[in-house]
């Protein structure tokens, strides 16, 4: 496997979808913030990337934990992930 992976980013609330490269070898708290952040910059919204973020996969629904590697997951080439706001 490559050091990173293409997925398609959905943003909850917005009519948009990014594809995205993210590296395998980070936890997903760090690239939860890493997307919020990039989002934040594209769309210049008030998008707070220290809000409390999910990411979930939109094909099985799998809510993934902050502490997993991303690599440890099923997240790979052309996985479809929706970012949202723990409300």
């Amino acid at each position: 496997m490559n050091d990173k992976v293409l997925i398609k980013l959905d943003v909850f609330g917005l009519d948009e979808t990014y594809d995205v490269f993210i590296p395998v070898n980070q936890l997903v708290w760090k690239i939860k913030a890493m997307l919020a952040k990039c989002v934040s910059d594209l769309e210049y919204i008030n998008f707070n990337p220290n809000e409390d973020y999910i990411i979930i996969n939109k094909k099985t629904g799998l809510i993934y934990n902050n502490n997993e590697v991303i690599i440890n997951t099923d997240i790979r080439n052309g996985t479809e992930l929706l970012l949202m706001a723990r409300k």
